[in-house]
């Protein structure tokens, strides 16, 4: 089982180009467990998961990792303990998919100390993991767009942190394999403990998988919980501006939303 930790934002303000898009946000990741932040485009989940995780600095306030600042922290020891995959990583030009997978163990390396044994199995675990061991010698560039997600996800299981944080993990994925990465993130969390953190946009399949929901509006955090406890009508149309029908899911028994949308009413 992975370490448990504590992870918390307190006062937690942050933006771009001198605009505020998180305000004043206080909360505390549940160690151990699936969170899902939630919101409207716009709305700052986002920003919230690259402040948490130190990709952003924060104008005011602190994201905490067992009581220090992450800003203070040597930045390999965190990477240790936190690994995140962001919206648009950049691919370096001509790298092979088991190179790229293979960066994710930089965290556990020093100068004097080469690769380990550990290292090679930890990439080739994260490669069979994510189903993509066929393509290991294949440069990045020949791939589609779903190929480089997975990837991409393989690296950072290889970087085998305590806490993953994964902003939109399923993009340019199909329904399919959208529910194999989260059935994945599922199984590592349950066999492993892996606290993961992740900002998805189908409000259903956060439902589903979440052990916990933050839901955020304008910058602020308006709702948290288990989706069973805070998901309802109101809350939708709050935060999407969107009138729905709340109603139990028949397969996973988590709340399941259906807009009623223009012509259904």
């Amino acid at each position: 089982m992975k370490d448990t930790h504590t992870l918390e934002a307190v006062g937690l303000t942050a933006g771009y180009d001198n605009k505020t898009i998180l305000q004043n946000v206080n909360l505390s990741i549940p160690a151990n467990k699936i969170s899902i932040i939630i919101g409207a485009n716009g709305c700052g989940k986002s920003t919230l998961l690259k402040t948490m995780s130190r990709l952003m600095k924060p104008t005011s306030g602190q994201a905490l990792l067992d009581g220090k600042s992450i800003h203070t922290m040597p930045p390999k020891k965190l990477a240790r303990v936190l690994g995140l995959l962001p919206q648009s990583p950049i691919v370096p030009e001509g790298i092979t998919v088991a190179d790229l997978v293979g960066r994710g163990r930089f965290p556990h390396q020093t100068l004097l100390k080469g690769w380990s044994k550990q290292d090679y199995e930890a990439v080739a675990e994260a490669l069979d993991m994510m189903n993509i061991a066929e393509f290991a010698d294949r440069s990045i560039d020949e791939l589609s767009g779903g190929q480089r997600q997975r990837v991409w996800i393989a690296m950072a299981l290889a970087q085998q942190t305590d806490i993953l944080f994964l902003d939109e993990p399923t993009t340019y994925l199909d329904i399919t394999y959208q529910i194999e990465i989260l059935d994945l993130l599922m199984e590592l969390n349950e066999k492993h403990g892996t606290t993961i953190v992740m900002v998805l946009h189908d409000i259903n399949l956060s439902a589903r998988y979440a052990h916990h929901l933050f839901a955020v509006k304008n910058g602020q955090l308006v709702a948290e919980g288990a989706p069973s406890d805070i998901v309802n009508e109101q809350l939708i149309e709050d935060i999407f501006s969107l009138k729905c029908r709340v109603m139990n899911d028949p397969v996973s028994n988590t709340p399941l939303i259906l807009p009623i949308g223009k012509f259904h009413q």
